[in-house]
C-alpha cells in the first residue's frame, strides 16, 4: 500500500469513528507508513479516539500524534476546579489507595505523582482523570513499584501472549531486565503490537516495557 492509498484509509477510518467528531479539523500526513495527525479536537478524550482509531487500520506503522485540545468555551474550568474534579475521581477508584496519588493541574493538563503496585493501578488512575470536562492532557508520573523475580515476570507475560487471541506469540520474544521488559519480533499491525505492550504491562512489578516489534509491510 502507498503512502497515498494509506491517507485515504487513514482519513476514512476517522471520519467513520463515532467517537472523533471533529473529524473535519483533523488534518492527516503519511510518510512511509508513519501517520501524523495535525488539527483540533474538543477534547483530550477525543484526542486519543482519533488515535486509537488510526492504529487499527492496517498498514499503519507508527502514530504521531499533535493534535491540540481546544475545548469548548461551555466546557472549561478553572485548574481549581479540575483539581477537586480529579481528586474526587481518584477517590473513586477501589483498586487504586487514595493516599498514594498525588495531583497537580496547571492550564487544565493534569499531573498525575505516587507509587503503585501495579501498572493497571496506574492506568487506571490515569482512566479516571482524563475524561473530566476541561481536560487537555494527562501526564502519568506515577511509578510502579519493580517485582524482585524477574523470572516469573517473564513467565507471565509469555504465558499471557499465548492465552491472547489477537497474537502469534510464537513471533515474539520476551526479555527481563530488573523490572524492565523488552519485547522483540514481527507483528501484522500497529494494534497487535500495541496489544502485546499491554499484556506485558500487565505482570506485576513492571515498570518500563521497551517494545522493539516491528510491523510487518502490509501485502
Amino acid at each position: 500500500m502507498t503512502d497515498f492509498e494509506l491517507k485515504r484509509e487513514v482519513e476514512s477510518e476517522l471520519n467513520w469513528d463515532p467517537e472523533v467528531k471533529s473529524a473535519a479539523a483533523i488534518g492527516v500526513s503519511v510518510k512511509d507508513g508513519i501517520v501524523t495527525l495535525r488539527g483540533h479536537v474538543d477534547s483530550f478524550i477525543e484526542k486519543l479516539a482519533a488515535e486509537n482509531a488510526v492504529t487499527h487500520v492496517r498498514g499503519v506503522k507508527a502514530v504521531v500524534n499533535e493534535l491540540e485540545v481546544r475545548i469548548l468555551k461551555s466546557s472549561e474550568r478553572t485548574d481549581e476546579d479540575l483539581a477537586r474534579a480529579a481528586v474526587e475521581a481518584i477517590a473513586w477508584l477501589t483498586e487504586v489507595p487514595e493516599d498514594r496519588i498525588k495531583i497537580k493541574v496547571e492550564n487544565g493538563i493534569i499531573t498525575l505523582f505516587g507509587t503503585v503496585y501495579w501498572n493497571y493501578q496506574k492506568q487506571s488512575a490515569e482512566n479516571a482523570v482524563r475524561g473530566l470536562m476541561g481536560v487537555k492532557g494527562v501526564i502519568n508520573l506515577i511509578e510502579v513499584r519493580p517485582s524482585a523475580d524477574k523470572a516469573l515476570v517473564k513467565a507471565k507475560i509469555e504465558e499471557a501472549l499465548k492465552r491472547n487471541a489477537e497474537l502469534d506469540a510464537k513471533r515474539i520474544t520476551v526479555e527481563t531486565v530488573g523490572s524492565k521488559v523488552i519485547l522483540r519480533g514481527t507483528v501484522r499491525s500497529w494494534a497487535e503490537r500495541k496489544e502485546a505492550e499491554r499484556v506485558a504491562w500487565e505482570a506485576p512489578g513492571v515498570t518500563e516495557v521497551d517494545n522493539q516489534i516491528t510491523v510487518a509491510m502490509a501485502a
